[in-house]
């Protein structure tokens, strides 16, 4: 589903991202995990065109999509959740939504795709027309993976959504990541917490100075000892 294919990427004269392969089979979890400056969000930006590849090659369903407008990348059925939710913290929680179905013209599909994310998120239909800013870091990340979804995406992209959550509200975002996953929708995850992405994860890559250094199974790569004592705290 999708291919990326020794990319580089640069800050400056800093080389992030140095010639990495992998790929993401339709209906797969897939995870990108690594510390702090591994290059995981640098990585998942340039698949979703908003950092510049300046070698190598991403394709998705077979096209190549490298560099391609971000607008064209949502319209081809990949949507990214940002690192740090990246709401729209003025407008509601209602407004967030119909923003994330900006590009669609299905009104009879987009009504049931808006019930299919207050089911999934209860607290969201009880705050519908809340100012967005004002909700908690739960409800926000909830937000944020609900407005992704109502654009309707094949290829679900999500940075660091445990970031800054209680270990109760990981749980419970990891939870309806798995579920979303088993209703058909292909996840490329990047994640710091290592220990929850590789256990929803079908594959996992782990990267170390933007260099994928390992690669497999995640129940595989969970038990290496080296990512034990790296990112698993044993």
């Amino acid at each position: 589903m999708l291919d990326v294919k020794d990319i580089n990427v640069y800050y400056g004269n800093i080389h992030a991202i140095k010639g990495i392969s992998f790929s993401v089979k339709e209906k797969e979890v897939v995870t990108l995990i690594g510390a702090n400056g591994a290059g995981k969000t640098t990585t998942i930006r340039a698949v979703s065109s908003l950092e510049k590849v300046a070698s190598g090659e991403i394709t998705y369903k077979g096209k190549d999509i490298t560099n391609a407008e971000a607008s064209s990348i949502v319209a081809m059925g990949l949507c990214q959740v940002p690192e740090g939710r990246r709401i729209f913290p003025r407008m509601s929680v209602r407004e967030n939504l119909e923003l994330g179905a900006y590009l669609r013209k299905d009104v009879e599909k987009i009504r049931r795709d808006y019930e299919l994310v207050y089911e999934k998120f209860p607290r969201l239909k009880e705050r519908i027309n809340q100012i967005a800013g004002t909700l908690s870091g739960g409800e926000q990340q909830m937000l944020a993976i609900g407005r992704a979804l109502m654009s309707n995406p094949e290829l679900l992209l999500l940075d660091e959504p445990s970031m800054g959550l209680s270990p109760l509200l990981v749980k419970e975002i990891f939870k309806i990541i798995k579920e979303i996953n088993e209703e058909g929708r292909t996840v490329l995850l990047v994640e710091q917490n290592a220990h929850m992405a590789l256990s929803i994860a079908n594959r996992a890559y782990v990267l170390e100075t933007g260099s994928i250094v390992l690669e497999g199974d995640a129940k595989e790569v969970m038990e290496n000892e080296d990512v034990k004592k790296a990112y698993l705290g044993d």
